[in-house]
């Protein structure tokens, strides 16, 4: 009798002991973790064709698709990435292709956490245009749109080729982001030469 109740003790002290320690595993759900990614230190260079009435700098390491004459994507393939980048002559539809750029970007503001407009205005080269950065999951994180306010308009987006996650794209899209800045600030007309001399 007496070994039984020792037995039992004993029994009751290895089950609390494996209770406790399976309590010190922390079964708290642990925040999904992404790729800390290093990418190339950007280098610029001007990008010039004879199909489109701008010139922008670029970054070396994307690569440029002319599509037609009026459209052309940045290719970012290590980063599933494409900026898609269209021109449009004014013909006294100036309002519309602004309604229609702000009309883009507004759309994803279901999807968004906050839209940051940024105004960019370059008197000496003609160049004025709007830049926003749309936090959140939406489908497009950056855009902007470059006018003359007289003969040329530009819109750009960038897309990722993946379900939008802010979080993990958030490198990627930061890294981009100077790039498509770039392009704005350095935007400059081969056609309205005689509006920058005025």
């Amino acid at each position: 009798m007496r070994q039984l109740s020792h037995f039992y003790k004993l029994l009751s002290i290895l089950v609390l002991s494996a209770f406790a320690m399976s309590c010190k595993n922390d079964a708290t759900p642990k925040p999904k973790a992404f790729l800390a990614l290093e990418y190339p230190n950007q280098v610029y260079k001007t990008y010039a064709s004879d199909k489109y009435n701008f010139t922008f700098d670029k970054n070396e390491f994307a690569s440029v698709k002319e599509v037609k004459s009026s459209a052309l994507e940045i290719h970012y393939p290590s980063m599933k990435a494409t900026i898609f980048m269209n021109y449009k002559p004014i013909e006294g539809n100036l309002n519309i292709l602004l309604k229609d750029a702000q009309k883009l970007t507004y759309e994803h503001f279901v999807k968004a956490d906050q839209i940051i407009e940024q105004p960019f205005v370059n008197k000496d080269h003609k160049v004025y245009g709007m830049f926003y950065n749309v936090q959140g999951d939406a489908a497009t994180n950056i855009q902007f749109y470059v006018t003359d306010s007289v003969k040329n308009f530009v819109v750009a987006s960038l897309y990722f080729y993946a379900h939008p996650n802010f979080d993990s794209i958030l490198p990627a899209t930061d890294y981009i982001q100077k790039d498509m800045r770039k392009m704005l600030e350095s935007m400059q007309w081969k056609n309205n030469k005689e509006l920058i001399n005025k």
